[in-house]
């Protein structure tokens, strides 16, 4: 039962979306010129008050709202940003196109930054939600971003939503994630203040008004051109209006699985948490053989399933190879012979390659009815039983 489309790219509907109607009768795609309010205006309304934020900013693409947000903190060339060591390669590469160094901090049993690891005056950190997991924050740090790209719509411990906590949090639209436009960002934040800030910067550093041609004020900046599309907010806003019921139906299909999958020796399951969003069902195996061979058997029966080794940042060539496009290496030549920039862990990510190499993730799948999300629980549960 192999899932042709990803999560909320399998409820995209022409008839579900009357904003993308009207901005092609418009014919005006540019959100500073469309009529107001505009569907980019409509979309940060709608996002922000589901998100439990002050505000927040459509942005092309998630990696650019983590650079945005990086932006807002008014860093310094040269500085550290601490990053888990587990997550996709985009989170160091908004460090570094922002000029400053990305450090990667191992994680702890559920893939999150450890921040008993963090250096005592750390200012930046960038904790990611991985795969719908809702991470545990560290305290007594200006600027924490949550990179929410995962795990739009998922909780913290204390009922806050993902993202909402931080200095500022991050999602992305991709077609992979839980809610798509084919492409697409979010930047939230709970200061007004801050996201005058950010606004301007994706505007070239301008004060503009609807309708205007960009104005510079005294104390302007300069910035860049990061403005939301009328078209693909609209689309945004017809995702936005299924989260509820998307969450919900990945929360019965995980309910479904953990059922209907028997214990079996060399097996358990990764719990989550209450506020996780439950993309998938994690699994931890006793060997990186019977992982390995787990996924060949749940892929030869066209069964829908996934590894984390790939997330690895101290083995990724960008960050293993400080490779760049600059001439003089740079950020990474700013590093150079500085134990600052040195990856924290207490054993070389030792025990965090040997978890990774025994995890198995099963993604669920919220566009199927009680029925076929039973059968495919009971088809995984078929194949894992035989190993």
């Amino acid at each position: 039962m192999l899932r042709p489309l990803p999560y909320g790219a399998n409820y995209l509907g022409w008839q579900e979306t009357p904003e993308l109607r009207q901005a092609l009768d418009n014919k005006v795609l540019f959100r500073y010129s469309a009529p107001a309010p505009s569907n980019a205006d409509l979309l940060e309304a709608h996002a922000a008050e589901r998100l439990g934020a002050a505000r927040a900013l459509a942005v092309p693409n998630g990696t650019q709202a983590l650079r945005v947000a990086l932006m807002g903190t008014r860093p310094r060339v040269g500085e550290p940003v601490y990053i888990p060591a587990v997550t996709f390669v985009a989170v160091a590469g908004a460090v570094l196109s922002c000029g400053l160094i990305p450090v990667p901090v191992d994680v702890d049993e559920r893939f999150g930054l450890d921040a008993s690891l963090l250096p005592e005056g750390a200012e930046r950190v960038i904790v990611a939600h991985m795969e719908g997991l809702v991470a545990d924050l560290p305290e007594h740090v200006p600027y924490v971003i949550e990179d929410t790209a995962q795990a739009m719509g998922g909780r913290h411990e204390d009922g806050r939503c993902a993202g909402s906590v931080g200095y500022a949090g991050t999602f992305s639209f991709h077609h992979a994630k839980i809610l798509t436009s084919g492409e697409g960002g979010l930047v939230v934040v709970r200061d007004p203040a801050d996201w005058d800030v950010l606004r301007s910067y994706t505007d070239h550093g301008s004060a503009r008004e609807q309708g205007k041609y960009p104005a510079f004020e005294p104390g302007a900046f300069y910035g860049e051109n990061l403005c939301a599309n009328e078209a693909v907010t609209a689309v945004q806003l017809q995702q936005f209006r299924l989260l509820d019921e998307i969450l919900e139906s990945l929360e019965r299909h995980y309910a479904l699985t953990l059922e209907t999958v028997a214990a079996r020796p060399g097996i358990e399951v990764s719990p989550k948490r209450a506020g996780d969003v439950k993309t998938s069902v994690r699994l931890l195996l006793d060997s990186r053989e019977l992982r390995d061979r787990a996924l060949d058997r749940l892929t030869e029966q066209g069964l829908p399933c996934w590894s984390l080794d790939k997330y690895l940042l101290p083995d990724h060539p960008v960050v293993a190879g400080r490779a760049s496009l600059y001439a003089d290496g740079f950020p990474w030549n700013l590093a150079d012979g500085d134990d600052r920039f040195r990856a924290l862990s207490r054993d070389g990510f030792t025990a965090t390659r040997e978890r990774l190499g025994r995890t198995l993730c099963i993604p669920l799948a919220p566009e199927l009815d009680v029925e076929n999300q039973t059968l495919m629980a009971k088809q995984v549960a078929s194949v894992l039983a035989a190993l």
